[in-house]
């Protein structure tokens, strides 16, 4: 079927939307063995045949990464590449000692969970991120002072060599918590 496809929308795809709509009976079919696949966006011509398949290997990467709150398996799973729409659904398709040499690099001495102060501050780097870095936001959220929470802040700032003025170094630090 390479080279005689039209190019498609990925989410309307004939061929992924069966596979889709076929995929909780395979399910059903092997329960014993979870089941991964990833499926990238149409081929159109040879020449993109590389490229699809190295979406949709990224796309299996990332199906077989996502684990069920609770377990230690990944669930059965089907990932498209056009689902890998956020952050933390691209980081899933990375493998996991990657991910987590990078969260380990990227916050410094915060990855020692061990140390109580580094938990605290880890909870109000990523309250901090998640309410974009609003420090009154974060201080409610925290039930803490608004001067503890630049106190903390800064602290981050000290410990992990980043700036969170930065959009790029606020972009490491909520994939490094991610990665985590």
């Amino acid at each position: 079927m390479i080279g005689t496809r039209t190019p498609t929308d990925p989410r309307t795809d004939p061929i992924a939307t069966t596979l889709k709509n076929l995929w909780p009976t395979l399910q059903s079919r092997n329960a014993k063995v979870p089941l991964h696949g990833g499926i990238s966006t149409p081929a159109t011509t040879p020449q993109a045949l590389k490229g699809a398949l190295t979406q949709a290997r990224y796309a299996l990467t990332a199906a077989r990464s996502r684990r069920a709150p609770g377990t230690e398996a990944p669930p059965s799973d089907l990932a498209a590449i056009e689902d890998l729409t956020t952050l933390g659904a691209l980081l899933t398709g990375i493998p996991a000692d990657v991910r987590t040499a990078f969260g380990t690099h990227a916050l410094g001495p915060l990855a020692d969970d061990t140390n109580p102060s580094h938990r605290m501050l880890l909870e109000t780097l990523d309250v901090f991120l998640t309410h974009n870095g609003s420090w009154a936001r974060t201080a409610e959220a925290l039930h803490l002072h608004v001067n503890t929470v630049h106190y903390r802040i800064q602290r981050v700032e000290l410990l992990t060599g980043r700036d969170l003025a930065r959009l790029d170094h606020k972009l490491d630090l909520k994939a490094a918590l991610l990665c985590r």
